[in-house]
């Protein structure tokens, strides 16, 4: 008896496959080039120039850990300030392990230098869709490089005039564009509700970090906050 075949049997990193991939993650664009301007002025409003903006979006490629880590910048980066952002990036990021792990039998057996740095462009839409794609009986890994690189480039371009609005913007509270990143985590929390009991982890979270604020202040409050829904949500049975 034959085994079955493997991811790595059938792989040919093919450029029918990165086009597919490309194109299927379009309907994810509008609503990451919206994002992707909020960070771009957001980043403006605390005194980025535009190199620093795109430099930041080009090297991580994160859009929540951007924005997360921008809101909670400090007026004076102190070496507690500086381990406070690597912890949170680290912690924000971690899901990312998972990710990549759910994608083991699409990029099981690879060549470590093409998995590798297409992982670089791993986040959630083409991920989703890489699951699909693979249900679906599709086995070239280009198909994920193609939606991510896709977003990738969205990502870095569109917070071009999101900065030049921000840069243009006196006071930006007279136009409610403090409210952004607020308004983006509230939309975010509200579509990961699934009723009291199920979204345990979210209340908790919640109310830690808001305690934390009143408490001491600075950034810790979003790493303490995340720490303790994660540990709400492991004891809740549902």
């Amino acid at each position: 008896m034959t085994s079955p075949p493997t991811a790595s049997d059938h792989a040919r990193w093919t450029f029918a496959a990165f086009r597919h991939g490309a194109i299927d993650i379009l309907p994810f664009v509008p609503g990451l080039a919206g994002f992707a301007m909020a960070y771009g002025t957001v980043a403006a409003r605390k005194g980025m120039t535009l190199f620093e903006t795109l430099l930041m979006s080009g090297t991580i490629f994160a859009g929540v850990v951007q924005m997360v880590v921008l809101d909670s910048w400090p007026e004076t980066l102190t070496a507690g300030a500086i381990v406070g952002i690597v912890a949170l990036t680290a912690l924000v990021n971690a899901r990312y392990i998972m990710i990549g792990a759910t994608l083991r039998p699409l990029l099981g057996g690879q060549q470590p230098g093409r998995v590798y740095p297409a992982l670089f462009f791993l986040v959630e839409p083409p991920w989703l869709m890489s699951l699909r794609y693979y249900s679906n009986g599709g086995r070239d890994p280009a198909y994920l490089l193609g939606g991510g690189m896709t977003l990738y480039v969205v990502w870095v371009t569109t917070a071009i005039p999101g900065f030049l609005a921000g840069a243009a913007v006196g006071n930006p509270k007279a136009f409610g564009i403090d409210l952004i990143v607020p308004a983006f985590f509230v939309a975010m929390t509200v579509s990961l509700w699934r009723g009291p009991r199920r979204s345990w982890g979210l209340v908790v979270g919640a109310l830690v970090a808001a305690l934390t604020e009143y408490l001491f202040g600075g950034l810790w409050y979003l790493i303490v906050g995340a720490v303790a829904g994660c540990i709400a949500g492991v004891f809740n049975d549902d």
